[in-house]
């Protein structure tokens, strides 16, 4: 099954050449581009939910960490993992964004990182995924049990 990945940023190069280089490199990968938070949003409420978002922080209208804000707040999307792809150097931005995202890219970078750090958070979020699934399970499970040992007590 395509991984699909979307890439938020405000530059029309940027988002062409990671593309057209993460799809080449696996064809596991359905890359969608949008060129703000708000088309990101729009997207999501759409349903059309990815499995990675790759994200600008410094775009006009609506901040990366805007719209990192917005997806974690909807409980339809917050588990969604978010990698910061950015130019911001800074270490207050490093910092915070490494806290807050799956991961912090600093621009420029190199595609095969990019590639192998995508594939990580990929990988961490499936694990978290079947965790969660897990966990879930067995609390439905331990409420089956102690309602049906309930009722043998009647």
């Amino acid at each position: 099954m395509k991984k699909k990945i979307m890439v938020v940023d405000d530059d029309p190069d940027l988002l062409l050449s990671v593309k057209q280089a993460l799809e080449y490199m696996d064809d596991n990968y359905n890359v969608t581009c949008v060129s703000s938070g708000i088309q990101c949003i729009k997207l999501l409420e759409n349903k059309e939910i990815p499995d990675l978002i790759l994200l600008d922080i410094i775009m006009p209208e609506r901040t990366g960490w805007e719209t990192l804000k917005n997806i974690q707040e909807n409980p339809s999307w917050k588990n969604i993992p978010v990698v910061f792809l950015t130019s911001r150097t800074d270490t207050i931005a490093k910092k915070t964004g490494s806290f807050l995202a799956a991961d912090y890219i600093i621009k420029p970078f190199d595609i095969d990182d990019l590639k192998r750090r995508i594939d990580k958070v990929l990988k961490n979020s499936n694990h978290l995924k079947k965790e969660d699934l897990k966990k879930r399970i067995d609390k439905i499970l331990k409420k089956s049990n102690h309602s049906h040992n309930s009722s043998l007590e009647y």
